[in-house]
């Protein structure tokens, strides 16, 4: 019992009754202090998921010791998950990298910041001047706050004038951000949290919340006068709360969605208002759905047809439905396509920018938003496109630059960044805060062409396997050491502060930007007057302002006063302390007619379906313990030891007929690669034939099986299908 408590209060930050402990001296961080009791508290930010927790360090002596909710945060309330109760453990975590390093005679060896930061400038530059500025690539991440990102932004493609810089958010969000634009004109989620509190009903589609966003499961369990529809192929923690849970197979959701569709067309409870003012093509939407019957949708679905007719009645019956998702809609080849058609139904039914309905992108990462907003890669700072003329001039008189300096397209996105490195097209590339080595689809084939580049930069705050592989290595400060903004999935912009500095040599990832800018002779043109992140905020301000994202009613006090502030919040409207909860109030949207485009959508299956050779579907996925590529939660114990290597789900009948029990290892293998002495577990969660592999682990890495596949329109990676083998008596690495 002692031995729990003292995990337990491992995990909440606490003294366990008052006890002192002595940790030492660490050569890197320095002295560390004797006691975990709290000197002061410092309010910031949750710097892993979207949801955008509230939260509270503790520190002593320069040193993070603990951390609690802040229990006046509008988003938790003073509630966080096992990683953000052990969030501060990160900071101090080993593998912190804690100086520059340079690779010489084959091996990375510390180096000050100018022999690095030097060394980068030269190579960059040589490469462009012999190849061109398409030459060099940048691939950022969704975890720097705003100010880096909207930093990194205007000195990549204004200062370094850099054709291609994308980021990991393609990853896991730009399906969502595609469909947005297909259906209403712009990105932007258009509805909040309250949503989910007001809503009578409740539909998430591949969205194990549970798991990946947990402070977002007490709103559903809270809200008991909603009926909640779960949508996944596994029987997730989600699932097993649900009031109903409609186990799809795989990559069936587009027929599901218009087999609804249909259904509420035939029973004539569509929102006609709604449907006539502020929609267009609902004509050939009704005549498209009309070959998705019950039958059909049982067949393909794998769904009894009552239950497909029960969740169709729930959501067309609804005064208030929210619908929901996360990256088992994305992580597709038709992501993009399934978000329109997502936003169609909401459409429909009229639940867009009432309370407590709205169809809601729940983003990945805890700063994803600020990037798509801020970030110069998919679209110009403000949701502003590069095609467009007016918001070309816009900008350029905003930083009264001549038109010539903002690039004409948007260069290629991450996975065509591994493309054009293949093809020999782009021979440097400077990766910000992310992992591909575990976390980008088909390992094998991204590590081929990372051994291709002539020069590999990383910057990170961790050592990883990315790392590992670089010439150049920048070690950066990481969340808890760093000042500014993060961007929530419901458009809340909450402060993150610094608790502490970041461990010897390391420096913000800030600091770092504005470094090279002064070292490529651009500084003053581009950041002349800026000395710290929050002269980035104050820009980004003028700059947002009038566009959908609208920053410019918000400053870091009036985030103090609220807890966080929703855009669009703009200066020169009357907006609440809180900013606007919910988009299109009116019914209008961005797109050229300031209708709902409508699409149809018609079911394409995967294109790796299993086979005699492979005869399982491969899912993947996340555990609660775990963020990304466990560059940080692997190193917290308490979380290691919850969480301490990946496992593979195998339905009963599966492993009856493979021979295999709980506690065995097998061989895992696709067409492209496998997985050595992974462990098994033997459960329902999984249907016959489908089996599931967390992404998280280096070590049993699920993307030496992907596909490396992509969304056309959004060139978001199919994480979620393809066909694989089970070997019994592998033996461990």
């Amino acid at each position: 019992m002692r031995k729990l408590l003292a995990r337990i209060g491992d995990m909440v930050g606490t003294d366990h009754g008052g006890k002192r402990y002595t940790y030492g001296n660490d050569p890197k961080f320095g002295p560390v202090s004797t006691s975990r009791l709290p000197s002061h508290w410092v309010r910031t930010t949750c710097g892993y998921c979207s949801v955008g927790c509230g939260m509270l360090l503790g520190v002593r002596d320069g040193r993070a010791v603990a951390a609690k909710g802040d229990p006046d945060h509008p988003v938790n309330r003073g509630r966080l998950c096992p990683k953000g109760l052990s969030e501060h453990h990160t900071l101090a975590a080993p593998g912190r990298l804690t100086d520059p390093l340079v690779r010489r005679n084959g091996r990375l060896v510390a180096t000050g910041w100018d022999d690095a930061l030097g060394e980068m400038v030269t190579r960059f530059g040589r490469l462009i001047e012999e190849h061109g500025p398409e030459s060099v690539a940048v691939i950022s991440t969704g975890q720097l706050v705003t100010e880096e990102f909207y930093a990194l932004g205007k000195l990549v493609r204004l200062g370094m004038r850099l054709a291609h810089f994308d980021g990991n958010t393609t990853l896991c969000m730009s399906s969502a951000v595609s469909g947005y634009k297909q259906a209403f004109g712009s990105d932007g989620p258009p509805g909040s949290y309250a949503d989910l509190d007001q809503a009578d009903c409740i539909v998430l589609i591949g969205a194990n919340v549970a798991d990946n966003h947990p402070l977002l499961t007490p709103r559903l369990l809270e809200n008991r006068a909603a009926t909640s529809i779960v949508i996944d192929p596994r029987v997730t923690k989600t699932a097993m709360v649900a009031d109903q849970h409609l186990a799809i197979r795989p990559r069936t959701d587009i027929t599901l969605l218009n087999g609804i569709i249909k259904l509420v067309i035939d029973w004539d409870m569509i929102d006609h208002g709604f449907v006539a003012e502020h929609t267009e093509g609902y004509a050939e939407l009704a005549d498209h759905v009309q070959q998705f019957d019950l039958d059909r949708v049982e067949r393909e679905c794998g769904i009894p047809a009552s239950a497909v007719a029960k969740a169709a009645r729930t959501i067309a019956e609804a005064k208030r439905c929210t619908v929901a998702w996360t990256m088992g809609v994305n992580h597709s080849v038709q992501g993009t396509e399934t978000v329109a058609l997502v936003c169609a139904l909401s459409a429909i039914t009229g639940n867009l920018g009432r309370p407590g309905s709205s169809p809601f992108s729940i983003t990945g990462q805890c700063n994803a938003m600020g990037t798509r907003e801020a970030g110069f890669t998919a679209s110009m700072p403000g949701y502003r496109s590069y095609e467009n003329a007016h918001d070309r001039a816009e900008l350029a008189q905003l930083w009264n630059v001549t038109e010539d300096r903002l690039p004409l397209v948007r260069g290629r996105a991450y996975p065509d960044i591994i493309n054009g490195i293949i093809d020999g097209r782009i021979r440097g590339l400077w990766v910000i805060a992310t992992n591909p080595v575990v976390s980008f689809p088909n390992r094998d084939l991204l590590e081929f062409a990372l051994a291709k580049l002539d020069t590999l930069v990383v910057q990170d705050g961790f050592s990883t396997p990315t790392s590992d592989l670089a010439d150049i290595v920048l070690a950066a400060g990481i969340w808890g050491e760093k000042e500014g903004t993060f961007t929530n999935s419901e458009r809340r912009v909450s402060r993150v502060r610094a608790a502490c500095r970041p461990p010897g040599n390391a420096r913000t990832d800030f600091d770092i930007f504005m470094d090279v800018a002064r070292r490529w002779g651009v500084h003053d043109d581009l950041f002349a007057g800026w000395a710290t992140p929050a002269d980035a905020f104050e820009e980004w301000r003028r700059v947002s302002h009038g566009r959908l994202c609208d920053y410019s009613g918000i400053t870091y006090e009036r985030i103090d006063a609220s807890g966080g502030v929703q855009w669009p919040c703009p200066t020169d409207e009357p907006v609440p302390l809180g900013g606007t909860p919910r988009l299109y109030t009116d019914g209008v949207v961005p797109t050229p007619s300031g209708r709902v485009r409508l699409a149809c959508v018609t079911p394409k299956p995967f294109s790796e379906q299993p086979n005699r050779r492979y005869p399982f579907t491969l899912n993947t996925g996340r555990t609660v313990e775990h963020w990304h590529t466990r560059t940080k939660t692997g190193e917290v114990p308490i979380l290691d030891s919850l969480s301490p290597q990946a496992w593979i789900e195998v339905h009963p009948d599966d492993a009856n007929q493979l021979g295999i029990r709980v506690g065995d290892t097998v061989r895992v293998s696709s067409e492209r690669g496998a997985i050595d002495g992974i462990g098994v577990r033997i459960t329902s969660i999984v249907r016959r034939g489908e089996v599931f592999v967390p992404f998280h682990f280096d070590e049993m890495c699920a993307n030496r099986l992907t596909l490396n596949e992509f969304d056309p329109v959004s060139r978001e990676p199919n994480y979620k299908q393809c066909a694989v083998r089970i070997d019994t008596g592998a033996k461990g690495r």
